[in-house]
């Protein structure tokens, strides 16, 4: 990031310089008044601000701040309503729909919104123009055949097939989001480290490894937020972020785990905890020439993993076994089955028939909002209960980003990661698990019923038959064992007394529903 962006972007409303030595100063020019500051510890680092190229929580955190996509969803409510689309009619066929845009709404460069901008950023996903990283693309505009400018405030959207989440998927943190056609131009088709929406809110800065700041937009078309500034820290130490909250330092942190509520509690910090849509799991590398591409062997490591007793130790009751990958709230949860039962015995018996001694598992080491004990954590539990079984399990723990690069690069066994839920529906919890990209479907299983099911479910209207396949679904996963779920996490934070508000909503936090007071 050129680091002296930090001055020409906020012009009067805000003199900021960042370096690695004036951080300091940098957080007083914003903090003229406490109140219009809110400053938010998290234990990642954003992979980038490009809605179009990345897919974890910590991006998408900003993003829907600085991004606004045709669709948004209700404060506490999976359902869409209007957002840079004001209204919308579709087909008797389930195959058009057509969006009349809200007029009078600018990037934050300045650049007008119109259907030329929608256009420019369907297009620009569609699946002759996809780019590495694009993971969100297939799901969100893979079945469009074609977008047509109808006029400069009217966009048509026809699809190859009925996709009855589309409108969900309008709304989504990810893909969606519509970016300015000019500064995508200028930086080459990627916004990574210069994001430019019609969001409330707008980049002004990012030091790397310590902070990113977002101002208020005040060209905003809608409300603007109660809080002026953002600053996003990066403290990979949960300790440290546990102190910085009960010492007035930080406002919001994440990455909370069960060991540090009572601290929190005891330093005057509030728990902000609400059931969540999530599912951190454990995926097998199913690629040819690997062991565990043998569902039998695959099956047995399951086995010797007592799931229950590790969530509870792990979690202390802040995240729910994940008896099934759907979380209980979600339609196409199949309560009459356990995707995994503890049975070491069994699993030993096939292990040893199958010459499986050593293992090695990739993981990161940082908490995640998914998995607050952190991954190192996880897999020395998981290394551990193999132990019990006669395996041997090597550990490679990395940084989240070097994790998620080495996981396409490296040669492994096992891994982990979660899946949130971005628009409530069952397809986009679970067609990860049915695409050819390795970056969301880490351990590549591609099992043919199992994918048509995934296509059967995306064109079934809403209702009985539509749970029916996601829960076939499910039936197959456990029976051929790509991954083994593990937990749901609950939603965790904690905050200062000061700040009120909806802090999270459909996995990703929202600043602009924040307030904070004297």
């Amino acid at each position: 990031m050129r680091l002296s962006k930090c001055k020409t972007l906020l012009a009067a409303a805000l003199a900021v310089t960042i370096s690695m030595s004036c951080i300091s100063s940098a957080n007083a020019a914003l903090s003229r008044k406490a109140e219009d500051n809110l400053f938010f510890a998290s234990s990642t680092e954003p992979l980038g601000l490009d809605p179009a190229l990345v897919d974890d929580m910590d991006s998408g955190n900003l993003i829907v701040g600085m991004y606004e996509s045709l669709l948004r969803f209700k404060h506490g409510s999976t359902e869409v309503e209007p957002c840079l689309a004001e209204s919308w009619t579709i087909s008797d066929d389930g195959l058009v729909y057509t969006f009349k845009l809200r007029q009078g709404v600018k990037f934050h460069d300045g650049t007008p919104f119109n259907a030329d901008a929608v256009k420019f950023n369907f297009d620009r996903q569609s699946p002759e123009n996809l780019v590495p990283k694009m993971s969100y693309a297939p799901f969100v505009f893979g079945d469009v055949a074609k977008t047509e400018v109808l006029d400069e405030y009217t966009v048509q959207v026809t699809l190859k097939q009925r996709q009855t989440p589309f409108l969900r998927n309008m709304a989504m943190t990810y893909a969606a989001p519509i970016a300015s056609p000019t500064a995508l131009k200028k930086f080459n088709n990627n916004l990574m480290e210069n994001p430019c929406g019609t969001g409330p809110y707008k980049f002004v800065a990012w030091d790397k490894g310590q902070q990113i700041i977002m101002t208020t937009n005040e060209d905003y078309w809608g409300q603007k937020p109660a809080v002026q500034n953002v600053i996003y820290r990066i403290m990979k130490d949960t300790s440290a972020r546990v102190v910085a909250l009960n010492n007035g330092e930080v406002d919001v942190i994440n990455g909370v785990d069960a060991n540090v509520v009572d601290e929190l509690k005891k330093g005057g910090s509030e728990i902000y905890m609400r059931d969540g849509m999530s599912t951190n799991y454990m995926f097998y590398n199913t690629r040819e020439g690997y062991v565990t591409a043998d569902p039998e062997v695959r099956k047995a490591i399951s086995q010797a993993i007592n799931v229950p007793e590790l969530v509870n130790t792990l979690y202390k009751g802040y995240s729910d076994y994940a008896k099934t990958y759907f979380p209980d709230l979600m339609a196409g949860n199949n309560d009459k089955i356990a995707i995994s039962e503890y049975n070491p015995e069994e699993a030993k018996k096939v292990l040893e028939q199958k010459g499986v001694k050593t293992l090695k598992i990739i993981t990161y080491t940082n908490a995640r909002p998914s998995n607050t004990a952190g991954g190192l954590v996880l897999a020395e539990a998981i290394q551990a209960y193999l132990a019990k079984v006669g395996v041997k399990a090597e550990i490679n723990a990395l940084d989240w980003n070097t994790y998620r690069a080495k996981t396409l690069t490296d040669a492994w066994d096992m891994g982990f990661t979660a899946w949130g839920s971005d628009n409530g529906d069952a397809d986009n919890f679970i067609n990860i698990l049915a695409t050819n990209d390795p970056i969301v479907n880490q351990g590549l299983w591609l099992d043919p019923e199992f994918i048509e099911c995934i296509k059967d479910g995306l064109k079934t209207p809403d209702g009985a038959e539509r749970v029916a396949i996601y829960q076939k679904a499910e039936e197959l996963i456990a029976q051929k064992a790509p991954i083994l779920p593990i937990s749901h996490a609950k939603e965790l934070m904690a905050h200062s007394p000061k700040v009120k508000g909806e802090l999270i909503h459909m996995s990703v936090v929202r600043f602009v529903n924040m307030s904070k007071s004297k």
